[in-house]
Parts: C-alpha cells; sequence; structure tokens
C-alpha cells in the first residue's frame, strides 16, 4: 500500500481511506470484516462522524484490536463547545477508544458556520482544550467552500483539510486548485472526498447507493481515471464513496496507480464537459 506523510507530521497515511458512512446499517460482521479485509491490505486511515448512523459503534468493536496501528479521525457537527464536548465524549466511548487522532469540525459550509465554530463559545473551544487533553492528537475541518475553507485557515493553524478533490469539479469548474496551493505553501494535510463522484443523481429519491449523496462512478475504467487523476493531486489520501463495494473498487484503483498522463486527463477533460457536475467553481452542493 502507497503510503504519504500527513502534512508536517511524522504519521504516513495510506492513499485510501475507509469511511464509516461505508460500515453504516451493514451489521457488526460485515463491518469488522470489511475493516480487516482493509487492515490487511495496508489501510491505516479510518475516518467517521456521528451522523453515519451506527457506524461509530461498528467501528468501535471492529477498530478494536488495530487501534494503535490505525490513524482514527472523528468529527462533530456541532458548532458550539458545550455540543461538541458532548459529540466528542460520546464518540471515544463508541469507539471504545481515549482518543482519536484528527478531530474536525464537520461540515463547514457557511459564513455563519464559521462564525459560530470559531466565536469564545463555539467548537474550535472544544478541539483545541481537546488536543490538551490529549484526546486529540491533531486538528482539521471538512468543507465544500473555497471562501469558508480559507477563512478557516487563516483563523487557525488547522493540521489538515478535508474537502473535494475531483476529477470534474476541477477540470469544468476549476474548483479546487486554489485550496491545493493554499494547503501545499502552508504543509496542511489534505485528505480528499468526492474522487469517485460522478454527478449529481438524477432522481434522488432512488439511488442504487443509499449512502451516496451523489451520483458515484461504478465503471471500473472511469474509476481508475478518476483516483489517478486525484491522487496526481498533492493530497495525502482520499475516501471513497460510502459502499463496501466501491470501497473495494477504489481499493483496486490505488493497486494500479501511476501519475495521471496528459492524453489521460484529455479524456476526462471532455467526460466532465458533459457531466452534471456536483458543484461550482466556489462550492459543492452535496
Amino acid at each position: 500500500m502507497i503510503k504519504r506523510q500527513y502534512g508536517k507530521h511524522k504519521e504516513f497515511l495510506s492513499v485510501i481511506g475507509l469511511g464509516g458512512i461505508s460500515v453504516k446499517g451493514q451489521g457488526q460482521n460485515n463491518a469488522s470484516n470489511l475493516v480487516s479485509l482493509a487492515y490487511d491490505h495496508g489501510v491505516n486511515y479510518f475516518d467517521v462522524a456521528p451522523g453515519y448512523g451506527d457506524a461509530q459503534e461498528l467501528f468501535g468493536v471492529a477498530l478494536e484490536n488495530y487501534r494503535k496501528q490505525i490513524f482514527l479521525a472523528c468529527k462533530t457537527g456541532k458548532r458550539n463547545s458545550q455540543e461538541s464536548r458532548l459529540d466528542l465524549e460520546n464518540s471515544l466511548r463508541l469507539l471504545k477508544t481515549d482518543y482519536v487522532d484528527l478531530y474536525q469540525l464537520h461540515g463547514m459550509k457557511t459564513k455563519d458556520d464559521f462564525i459560530q465554530a470559531t466565536r469564545s463559545d463555539g467548537a474550535m473551544e472544544t478541539l483545541v482544550t481537546a488536543r490538551e487533553e490529549g484526546k486529540v492528537r491533531y486538528l482539521g475541518f471538512s468543507c465544500h467552500s473555497i471562501e469558508v475553507a480559507k477563512l478557516l485557515i487563516d483563523h487557525f493553524n488547522f493540521d489538515s483539510i478535508l474537502f473535494p478533490v475531483n476529477w470534474a469539479l476541477i477540470l469544468k469548474n476549476d474548483f479546487g486548485p486554489e485550496l491545493i496551493k493554499i494547503c501545499k505553501d502552508k504543509n496542511i494535510a489534505i485528505l480528499a472526498l468526492k474522487a469517485m463522484a460522478h454527478k449529481l443523481w438524477d432522481n434522488p429519491s432512488i439511488r442504487k447507493y443509499k449512502n451516496c449523496w451523489y451520483q458515484p462512478l461504478d465503471d471500473t475504467k472511469m474509476i481508475n481515471l478518476s483516483v489517478k487523476f486525484t491522487l496526481s493531486q498533492p493530497v495525502v489520501s482520499f475516501l471513497p464513496p460510502g459502499d463496501p463495494g466501491l470501497f473495494l473498487k477504489g481499493l483496486d484503483a490505488v493497486k494500479q496507480f501511476h501519475p495521471i498522463t496528459e492524453r489521460e486527463k484529455n479524456f476526462l477533460a471532455e467526460e466532465a464537459r458533459m457531466t452534471n457536475s456536483i458543484g461550482s467553481k466556489t462550492e459543492v452542493f452535496i
């Protein structure tokens, strides 16, 4: 498994992670089997959040024997210190651990999110205090807005950012390159979302993949190219869509990785031109 350095820190993460959304509703046996398979293939980056149904509880059991060997990331979607602290303590309990490697502000989309999270009684207080207590090692945020991401980066010295690095978003809408450069210059680790995203669902009420808010790629050739595109950017790792089968396809794509060629990039650019992209130049819609 290819591993890349986590920003300015000594940890090296597998270039593909396993998101807790992939085990949501799968039952303990299936969740534990998927975690074991991922670990056996060299995956050491696992990401979860309170909003992913029963994923924390399933991960807690599944990861118990691997805890010291893996990099565990969690999140809070709460914006004030009291509720985010409750989120953290509950996550630690469900995950059967006394610390997480990375704790992130989840889904920072608007200026109001930024204002609430960074005020004196905001969620950032929880993140900073938890790091001082040893319950959190590194701090980050997930974001779908370029403007809000820049506000957060200017406000605090985060260790990483979790945001969309997607072939169609970049090649069609130019979403991402500015933020990628900022993170690279500041040595902020980039963890990628939406690498295998295709487009918005034509009919969101009828979804082949129930845990995917966007329509993912499921064609092997396009998955391989999309993963190749994302990993050819200065990212540390990416999280596949929330489906066990798509995680396995992402894992296969990683095994075949080599930097993307101009010919391949041109092919993706033409595909992107015809795609109902999941975002604009400034934000991702889902």
